[in-house]
């Protein structure tokens, strides 16, 4: 999944991008608001973490256009504006989680983590299919109560192709919210990590189908 971290501080920029990253999660940083809005026009997100004191444009400027063209990306807003009507008016601006500064990076995890499951309509950690389950928690994959050994970048595919099973995911898609504006996967990547996917998902219930000209379904078998 890919995240918008919107924050124009450099230190707690650097340690909350350092940790999206750990956990798991491609990460782009946009240091004040008319950059994040030129971000949101050019890529797609699974999430977007938004400061309020931001240069060029205000943090609920950014917010308030957004939701004015009817995008429905997660919003947690991170700000040391600690007022209760601070809060009131962030959340009744489009926000759908608030965190106020100083924080734990546990903690805006763990929100964030809640943030995207509540996304795609998930009340548990875990994601099955099949005899396939995904820990979102602790990022292990298994079939049955067998781990299943799957690099970090095959993770993630798996973890795209789960979160929109039964629908067609593009290879566009995949590619993009593999990685943050710093690095590139080609077309030819994504084929050989769903090329390895498919040999390491043998015998768990669950299959990825290439539908050519569109992209890819994960689907139970029949």
């Amino acid at each position: 999944m890919k995240i918008l971290l919107v924050e124009d501080d450099p230190t707690l920029g650097e340690a909350v991008m350092l940790a999206i990253r750990q956990a798991g999660f491609a990460v782009d940083w946009a240091q004040d608001g008319v950059q994040a809005e030129n971000a949101l026009s050019g890529y797609s997100y699974d999430a977007m973490l938004l400061d309020l004191g931001l240069p060029r444009r205000e943090g609920l400027e950014v917010l308030r256009h957004l939701r004015k063209r009817g995008v429905t990306l997660p919003v947690m807003i991170l700000t040391a504006r600690d007022t209760v009507e601070d809060r009131v008016r962030g959340l009744d601006a489009g926000a759908d989680d608030y965190l106020l500064k100083p924080f734990a990076l546990n903690e805006l995890l763990a929100r964030l983590r809640a943030l995207l499951r509540r996304a795609h309509g998930l009340a548990d950690t875990q994601i099955r299919m099949g005899r396939l389950s995904f820990d979102s928690v602790k990022r292990q994959v298994y079939v049955g109560d067998v781990p299943l050994v799957l690099s970090a970048r095959e993770m993630e595919v798996l973890e795209i192709l789960l979160n929109h099973a039964g629908h067609v995911t593009a290879k566009e898609a995949i590619a993009d919210r593999l990685t943050g504006w710093e690095e590139g996967v080609g077309d030819n990547a994504v084929e050989v990590y769903i090329h390895r996917l498919r040999r390491k998902l043998a015998g768990s219930g669950v299959l990825i189908r290439t539908l050519r000209g569109l992209g890819y379904l994960l689907e139970a078998e029949k």
